[in-house]
C-alpha cells in the first residue's frame, strides 16, 4: 500500500495495452486515457432519421441534370478549409510511431497465463524471436540537426519495445532510435536518419493560448492505416490540472478535437501551423460511469520543449527526490492504520512509511512515521502535491520540510538530491 515517490503506476491513467492470443502480438493503436476506457456507438435515433429522410424523398420526383450545365469551381477546394495552410505547414513532419515487440516463446505464453502479462517491462528479455508490430502511435519530426531527424512522442506509445519504426508521412517505413524518454511527463524523443527528413514543424508558445482558438490534431487514429488524418476542434481550456500516472499534477491543454487510440504523440496545431501541445490522453468516461465526449488532453508546447531539449542531451530527465517512502493519510481507512504502524492522529499529510539510508530526507533528519504536512509552506495533502512542489525545484536546491513527529511540528532544511 506504500507509493514509491517515484511511482509509475496510477489506475486512472490507462494506456490500452494490447493483448495477445494465441500467442501471436496483436497490433493495437494507442493512446492515453483517463478514468475508463474508450467507447463509441451507433445514434440509432439518427439512423432512423436519415432513413425516414431517404424513404420521403423517394417519392420526389428526379431532375435531369445536363452535363454541359455544370462546372466545377477550380478554385474552390483551395479555399474551403481555414485550417488547411496551417496542415501544409507540419503535415510533411507528422509520422505513425510503431512499437516492435519479439514473438514470445510458447513457455514465456504459459508463465505469463499464470502471473500475468509483463509486456510493460523495458527489458528485451522475450528472446530472439521474430519482431512483431505491438502498437501504433504517433509523432512530429522538429528538429534536423547533426545527420538526425529528431521526433517527439508520448513515452507510454515507445515503452516496452524491443525495436522502434516510424512510418513517414510519404508512407515510406524507416528504424527509429530512442534518445531518450521520460515515464512523469509522458514525452520520448526519437531519431532517424536526416535524409529521410523533408519537413520538420516549429513549437508555438502555449503559454498565449487562449479558449476557443481553434485547433487541429494530427496522428493516426487506430494505426498506421489511418495516417495523417487530421481533426478540428477548439481550445477547451488552456490549462488544466490533471494526475498522471507518476503522481504528477501536469498541467495539461484541454481541447474538443477528437483525439482517438493512435493519436498518442501527435500534434495539436494552431491556425499559425505551429504546434502547440502534444496529444496524450483523453477522458472517455467519469468516475461514476458517465460516457464523456470530446474531453482530449495535449502537453503544453513549452514543457514539451524543455523536456525534449534535456532528451537529447542527457538521454533522461533529472529530478529532485527526498529519498522517501510515503502514503497519503486521507486514503487510509482508520481500520488499516494500526495494521500499517500508523500512531498520528492527522487527518491529513504524507505519511512517511520509510527514509532511504544517506538519502537527502536522511540527511536532513526525517525519520519513519513522520508525517510531512508542508512543503516551503505549502501544504501537501496526497502524493501527487508532494511531487509537484518538489519537481519545481533543481537538485542541489535546499526546501523546508514541515513535519509532525509525535503531535509535535519540526522544520527540516532538506538539500535536494537526484532520482
Amino acid at each position: 500500500m506504500e507509493n514509491q515517490q517515484n511511482n509509475n503506476q496510477n489506475p486512472n491513467l490507462n494506456t490500452n495495452r494490447p493483448k495477445k492470443k494465441n500467442n501471436v502480438l496483436v497490433k493495437t493503436a494507442i493512446v492515453g486515457v483517463v478514468a475508463g476506457l474508450i467507447g463509441g456507438g451507433v445514434s440509432y435515433t439518427a439512423l432512423d432519421a436519415i432513413n425516414n429522410a431517404q424513404v420521403g424523398n423517394s417519392n420526389t420526383a428526379q431532375t435531369s441534370i445536363s452535363s454541359s450545365s455544370s462546372k466545377v469551381s477550380k478554385t474552390s477546394a483551395k479555399t474551403s478549409g481555414t485550417m488547411t495552410s496551417a496542415y501544409n505547414k507540419v503535415k510533411g513532419a507528422v509520422v505513425s510511431v510503431i512499437n516492435l515487440k519479439r514473438e514470445s516463446s510458447s513457455s514465456s505464453s504459459i508463465i505469463e497465463s499464470i502471473f500475468g502479462d509483463s509486456s510493460d517491462s523495458d527489458s528485451s528479455s522475450s528472446g530472439s524471436g521474430k519482431l512483431e508490430t505491438y502498437s501504433e502511435g504517433s509523432g512530429v519530426v522538429y528538429m534536423k540537426s547533426n545527420g538526425k531527424g529528431y521526433i517527439v512522442t508520448n513515452n507510454h506509445v515507445v515503452s516496452g519495445a524491443d525495436a522502434v519504426q516510424v512510418m513517414l508521412a510519404n508512407g515510406k517505413t524507416v528504424n527509429a532510435k530512442i534518445v531518450g524518454k521520460d515515464s512523469t511527463t509522458d514525452l520520448a524523443v526519437l531519431s532517424i536518419d536526416s535524409k529521410y527528413v523533408t519537413q520538420t514543424a516549429s513549437f508555438g508558445d502555449s503559454k498565449s493560448l487562449q479558449a476557443c482558438q481553434t485547433v487541429i490534431a494530427i496522428g493516426s487514429p487506430l494505426g498506421s492505416e489511418y495516417a495523417s488524418t487530421v481533426t478540428q476542434g477548439i481550445i477547451s481550456a488552456p490549462s488544466r490540472t490533471i494526475t498522471t500516472s507518476s503522481d504528477y499534477q501536469q498541467t495539461v491543454i484541454q481541447t474538443d478535437a477528437a483525439i482517438n487510440p493512435g493519436n498518442s504523440g501527435g500534434p495539436l496545431v494552431n491556425s499559425a501551423g505551429q504546434v502547440i501541445g502534444i496529444n496524450s490522453m483523453k477522458l472517455a468516461e467519469s468516475s461514476d460511469g458517465t460516457s464523456v465526449e470530446g474531453m482530449g488532453f495535449a502537453i503544453p508546447s513549452n514543457e514539451v520543449v524543455t523536456i525534449v531539449n534535456q532528451l537529447v542531451k542527457n538521454g533522461k530527465i533529472t529530478r529532485p527526490q527526498l529519498g522517501v517512502k510515503v502514503i497519503a493519510l486521507s486514503g487510509i481507512p482508520e481500520s488499516y492504520r494500526s495494521r500499517l504502524g500508523i500512531q498520528s492522529t492527522l487527518k491529513s499529510g504524507i505519511y512517511v512509511a520509510s527514509v532511504t539510508k544517506n538519502s537527502s530526507a536522511s540527511k536532513a533528519g526525517m525519520k519513519a512515521k513522520d508525517v510531512i504536512t508542508k512543503v516551503d509552506g505549502k501544504t501537501v495533502t496526497d502524493v501527487a502535491s508532494l511531487h509537484t512542489i518538489l519537481y519545481n525545484h533543481k537538485v542541489g536546491d535546499t526546501v523546508t520540510v514541515t513535519v509532525n513527529r509525535n503531535g509535535k511540528t519540526q522544520n527540516l532544511k532538506v538539500t535536494l538530491e537526484s532520482n
